[in-house]
């Protein structure tokens, strides 16, 4: 119907937040919406990574690319990466990606001079910009015991006599460009179940059937009241979408006992960070990374409506 507006307006409620885990409900949209939004925190959002080694010394077992590699899979703090440029278009450096609007330098000097192998963990390395280091696990509530296990990120290992010096450049990127960037370890959403249990039709099974619907399940959905007999729901959301108590009431002769609806307009996301950014930041730069794909889709539609207007006037105004 021309004329008719589909706009929506998605509510979100958070459920669970830590620094580098979110959980949260999305409601009143579609799947569309939900998997842009999760591509979007996988793949377009954008940290900081080191992207360019230059190494002065390397004695050590590993070679120089092994090393570099390890080294742009740190995971760097990355708060200010919105607000930073993209070498590429940098245009203080002439997109040379070496310049304190574009690029963070790191240096690296290590060397073992005792009988005990030396551990070069990214705790070693120096930073230009103190708003941009390694991110530091030991103050993410992982409850060390042992201080040997707060020393970062193993880069390398150094006997007696071997050397490490280095210099680096972290850059902004994307994941969709290369891993590294990816601010995300995981993020995954599902549609949120409606289960109905016909109560009616339940009365009808003895005490030793309705355990066996209930252990049907993989995951603790159901459970059985000690008091009442009867079977309950105690956790939806742990339903997988497996479908085995479905087959279960369905080989029973009880078909319809049981009801699982996804609900369309709903949907559980889990997102875990990789420390980059927090978890409850990656959301929110992920959503500005949307709205910002969606301004250009509209100022493109624009565009192509100045051509039909226009013709070959509109496209000569716009270059070309």
């Amino acid at each position: 119907m021309e004329g008719a507006s589909y706009q929506r307006f998605p509510k979100v409620k958070i459920r669970e937040l830590k620094d580098d885990y979110a959980k949260f409900e999305l409601r009143e949209t579609d799947a569309s919406m939900a998997n842009a939004l999760r591509r979007v925190m996988i793949a377009e959002v954008p940290t900081i990574a080191i992207d360019l080694v230059e190494i002065e010394v390397n004695s050590s077992v590993l070679n120089d690319e092994f090393i570099a590699h390890r080294l742009g899979l740190i995971p760097l703090t990355s708060e200010r990466a919105m607000s930073m440029r993209f070498s590429r278009d940098c245009d203080a450096c002439d997109g040379d990606g070496q310049c304190e609007f574009c690029s963070v330098e790191f240096h690296l000097r290590a060397k073992c001079i005792g009988d005990q192998t030396l551990d070069v963990t990214s705790k070693d390395l120096y930073s230009s910009d103190h708003t941009v280091v390694p991110v530091d696990f030991s103050d993410s509530g992982a409850g060390y015991e042992n201080p040997e296990d707060q020393r970062g990120i193993t880069i390398v290992k150094l006997r007696k006599g071997q050397e490490l010096r280095l210099r680096a450049i972290a850059r902004k990127g994307i994941g969709k460009d290369h891993a590294k960037w990816s601010p995300a370890a995981t993020v995954t959403f599902m549609y949120e179940p409606e289960i109905h249990i016909n109560e009616e039709m339940m009365e009808t099974l003895s005490l030793e059937e309705k355990t066996s619907v209930v252990e049907s399940s993989p995951t603790k959905v159901f459970a059985l009241n000690p008091q009442t007999h009867q079977v309950e729901v105690v956790d939806p959301e742990a339903y997988t979408y497996d479908d085995e108590v479905l087959k279960k009431v369905e080989a029973m002769g009880k078909p319809g006992l049981i009801e699982v609806y996804a609900k369309e307009d709903s949907f559980i996301f889990t997102v875990e960070s990789t420390g980059a950014v927090k978890a409850s930041q990656l959301v929110i730069n992920a959503i500005e990374v949307l709205k910002q794909k969606l301004d250009a889709v509209r100022l493109l539609e624009d565009t192509v409506e100045a051509d039909d207007q226009f013709g070959e006037l509109g496209a000569h105004m716009r270059g070309g």
